[in-house]
């Protein structure tokens, strides 16, 4: 069980990263999220490149540090799933606005 205290919307996306459908309640209608050297604009992309992701690499993420920058929120994360190299520590760049998350950037 996680116990690194994170804000709402980043606690939510954690816990929905294998129900795309939860991420409706996570992020903002018209966010912006990169990852694998792609952005998906709107959550309507963002739910299936997560879908996709999901079933892909069934991978698990455990949130094990967070920080504050530049009005950002970086949030380190343990993954672990089917792909080549698990496990690894991905950076999660989420900017948040009023209680969505507008932004979110995934780097290795």
């Amino acid at each position: 069980m996680n116990t690194l205290p994170l804000p709402e919307p980043i606690a939510a996306y954690f816990a929905a990263e294998h129900s795309p459908e939860a991420l409706t309640h996570c992020f903002m209608a018209q966010a912006v999220m990169k990852a694998d050297g792609l952005t998906h604009t709107g959550i309507n992309a963002i739910k299936a490149f997560m879908a996709e992701a999901s079933a892909k690499y069934s991978a698990t993420s455990v949130p094990f540090a967070i920080e504050r920058e530049d009005g950002f929120h970086l949030v380190r994360a343990k993954v672990t799933g089917n792909f080549p190299g698990s496990p690894i520590v991905l950076s999660y760049r989420f900017r948040l606005e009023r209680g969505l998350i507008a932004s979110l950037e995934i780097t290795v």
